[in-house]
């Protein structure tokens, strides 16, 4: 049975749901699979490989979509169809870290092309989840290889939330990583998925993403919204780059971003660094959030701030925290601006902040 058979059957059992937006890619993503499992990969002949000839192949697909259209799903999909060439499926940031790990491990002045060489040996097929390049170290790397894999005819598909022309934008020495975008463009299908629900937003249906008191409830209950917004996700570590330092992602999946309160308000983090996060991530979880006291004015201002920016930025917030949100500061700490944070956090706890899918039955 081929991938567009099984997508029309999983919708007549009722394990999928109709739309239409999702058809269109998944045609696309059928005719790839079909292509693919009627053709083999072959060997570069001695002459090819002599001359660095790159092995003809088709051209990749890089999907790309709005969180929880189900870009991840169909991807899946299409990798699990795939039965006749040798394939490898990766987070995006988990490969860029088997990839550091293995310019460590090989060395030398050939180091891109003896990891491509590597790769190729047992994928020719590599479907990466969730392209996002915010740290230098990637962006100057992934070009070179994305080359030397082609070379070596491996086959990329890929999702993201962004088209490749938006990919590392404010990135430090960005001139450099254009080519790489200009090399997508050229080899790969640039597939835009543009349903108009949020699946997993619906799964949050009803239930609090303000937890407090911390407790073992509470806590199974933020770690379930974690599990649910992600897709059972445990979640990777992330870097972005903020005025050319690192700032680290402790968690993250799906365009969902994981922080403990220290990280994000007892580090000395500013408005750039709160902007980048809600820019990159379209939901953040924030574990621990005490009830601060009159000393802890450095936090206060900061969690002031963060407030204030993801509001601006319409960042979803899901929180577990030790006391309800009208404690969190006494209130004769930062009476003014407190108070417009306690109505701002109120209103990012609402249905309506969280989108109309998220009342959805």
């Amino acid at each position: 049975m081929g991938l567009m058979e099984i997508y029309k059957s999983g919708i007549a059992e009722g394990s999928l749901k109709p739309d239409s937006a999702q058809a269109e890619v998944m045609a696309k993503l059928s005719q790839l699979s079909d292509h693919l499992n009627a053709n083999p990969p072959t060997k570069p002949n001695l002459i090819d490989r002599f001359f660095g000839k790159t092995v003809s192949i088709p051209k990749g697909i890089y999907l790309v979509g709005e969180v929880g259209r189900g870009k991840t799903m169909l991807m899946d999909m299409f990798y699990a169809s795939i039965t006749a060439w040798p394939k490898q499926r990766n987070h995006f940031h988990a490969f860029m870290q088997n990839v550091h790990a293995a310019r460590t491990r090989l060395g030398g002045d050939h180091v891109i092309e003896n990891i491509a060489s590597e790769i190729a040996s047992t994928a020719k097929l590599i479907c990466l989840d969730e392209m996002q390049v915010s740290d230098i170290a990637d962006a100057m790397i992934i070009g070179r290889l994305y080359d030397a894999l082609q070379k070596r005819g491996v086959v990329v598909v890929t999702t993201a939330n962004l088209r490749p022309d938006q990919l590392y934008r404010d990135g430090l020495n960005r001139d450099l990583f254009l080519p790489f975008i200009a090399r997508i463009e050229a080899t790969m299908d640039v597939i835009s998925l543009a349903a108009a629900r949020d699946y997993r937003l619906g799964r949050v249906r009803a239930r609090e993403t303000y937890l407090h008191p911390i407790s073992e409830k509470t806590t199974a209950a933020f770690h379930a919204l974690w599990q649910d917004l992600t897709d059972s996700a445990k979640g990777e570590p992330d870097k972005l780059t903020v005025l050319g330092r690192p700032l680290l992602i402790p968690r993250s999946a799906h365009a969902c971003a994981y922080f403990g309160f220290v990280d994000l308000c007892e580090q000395p983090l500013g408005p750039p660094d709160f902007l980048a996060i809600a820019q990159n991530f379209t939901t953040v979880f924030l574990n621990g959030l005490p009830k601060l006291k009159p000393h802890q004015r450095n936090e206060t201002k900061r969690f002031i701030l963060m407030i204030d920016t993801f509001y601006d930025q319409k960042t979803r917030l899901v929180i577990l925290a030790d006391v309800p949100p009208e404690e969190i500061i006494a209130t004769s700490q930062h009476g003014f601006e407190f108070a417009r944070t306690l109505s701002r956090l109120k209103e990012m706890q609402s249905s309506s902040w969280w989108g109309t899918s998220f009342t959805e039955t």
